[in-house]
Order: structure tokens, then sequence, then C-alpha cells
């Protein structure tokens, strides 16, 4: 929002290139390691920044996250919506496509059901964006490669949400199992799309209290025992495992119903 388009044609940006520019954002405030969220693509992004700069990132938060290469279902999908987006604009087709990508069939409404406020806001966003931006962002992920095999590596602590009408669902599933069991955790959120965020965002707060109480950076009133939020040594080792955050896994997925 509020960036200028991209118009030269010489220029494409890749995920790489969209992780790096992460660095340069935390360069310019002066920000050391950090705590990352993001949603989806986001997500993925910053997967691929905590794998290239592993010193620059405390801990994930992830919704709905994508790590492997598009299917073709997806890449065909990507490639309609950015030519919609080449030669309409924010068209109401691109709209469409987008808020199915997001959001479930409950709050986008129906016939006799009206669509939520939080679809009505997504709708004006959209309006805000230069298309000719997301539609050079749609490319970058159509190119994305499969960050599978290097998850493993993953060491700083990972808490991944997915809502379970999310289509990609699936991509969560496989991340998690992909991901080292001893410092990540799976929520998956009922009656809800890819924007837990925004739909279900209440079905966040405890896991995610519990997952900031290993870094210091919550603490309950009654907490007695102050933590430097930025000294991973001073992390109780109970609080890396998943049951610690508050979560019921077997080993490592649950559900949260609402």
């Amino acid at each position: 929002m509020g960036a200028a388009p991209i118009i030269s044609d010489d220029f494409s940006p890749s995920v790489d290139d969209l992780a790096d520019q992460i660095v340069e954002v935390l360069n310019f405030f002066g920000l050391g390691a950090v705590m990352c969220m993001g949603v989806t693509a986001g997500a993925y992004i910053l997967t691929l920044f905590a794998m290239k700069y592993r010193q620059r990132v405390l801990g994930l938060i992830l919704v709905s996250p994508l790590c492997r290469a598009p299917s073709w279902t997806e890449w065909l999908l990507n490639k309609v919506m950015s030519n919609f987006l080449y030669f309409y604009g924010m068209c109401g087709m691109a709209k469409e496509l987008l808020l199915k990508r997001y959001f479930s069939k409950e709050v986008r409404g129906s016939v006799l059901v009206p669509e939520s406020d939080i679809v009505q806001a997504c709708r004006r966003l959209l309006d805000e964006r230069q298309s000719i931006n997301v539609c050079r962002f749609l490319d970058a992920m159509n190119e994305r490669p499969d960050l599978s095999e290097g998850l493993r590596k993953l060491y700083c602590r990972s808490l991944i949400f997915v809502g379970e009408n999310s289509p990609f669902h699936s991509e969560a599933l496989h991340m998690t199992s992909k991901l080292d069991r001893r410092y990540s955790a799976l929520v998956e959120v009922q009656a809800c799309g890819s924007m837990v965020t925004e739909e279900q965002p209440h079905a966040m707060l405890i896991p995610i209290e519990y997952f900031l109480m290993g870094y210091g950076l919550y603490r309950p009133t009654l907490s007695i025992s102050p933590r430097s939020p930025l000294s991973p040594s001073c992390i109780s080792p109970e609080l890396l495992s998943p049951e610690s955050m508050g979560l019921k896994l077997k080993p490592i997925r649950t559900r949260i119903s609402l």
C-alpha cells in the first residue's frame, strides 16, 4: 500500500530479491534480530529470509504458509490473475479470485447471506493496491523454488496457523512435517480460510502468548522469572516443546474448535 508502481519491464523481482529487501528494511531502521509474522505468500518470503539470514530471525509465526513450488493449478490461477491485473487492473474478477484464496465461503457470503465486513474491507483495500505490483508479485511466486529440503536446518522456533478451509492447508501440513518437531507447532483452526488473522484472530491468542513466553516477550502477571527477550540461552528447555505453547499435539498437530 502506498508503493510506487514498478514500471520497468526490465526488472521483475524474484522471491530472493524480496527476501533480501527485508534485510535492507531492518538495516534502515537499525534493527537486529526480529520476530517475523507472515501470511500465505508473505510467510514463504519470511521463511526464505530466515533460511538465508538466520542470525536476523528470532522466530517465525506463519499463517497458512507456502513452502513448495507452485502446483499446476496454483500456477495457472496465478497466471490468470496476473493477466487480468495487467490488462484490466484490479477488476472485479481479479478481486473475486483473490478473495476466494483469502477467505472461507462462510465469510464471503452467498445469494442469501451477505458477505462479512472483513471481506468488504478487503475489497476496498485491494482497490488501493498498484495492480502492476500485484501482478509482478504473483509472477515472482510462480517462479518460487521448493524450500522443503532446507526446512530441517531451520532452528528458530516456528508457530504455524492454518485454516482448515484454506487452499494452502496441505502446504502447511507438509511444511510442519519437514520442520524440526522440537522447535515447531501447528494449530489448525476450524471453519476458517487462509486469513486466520482476520477470520478467527481470537484462536491465535493463547498459542501466541505461550510462544512469546519462551522469549520473555510476554509474561503473565504472576510471572516471577524475568528473562532477556533477546537471549535464547535464557529459554528453559520445556518452553521449546509444542506442548508448552498450550497445544495438545500428537505430536505436532491440533485443532481449535470454535
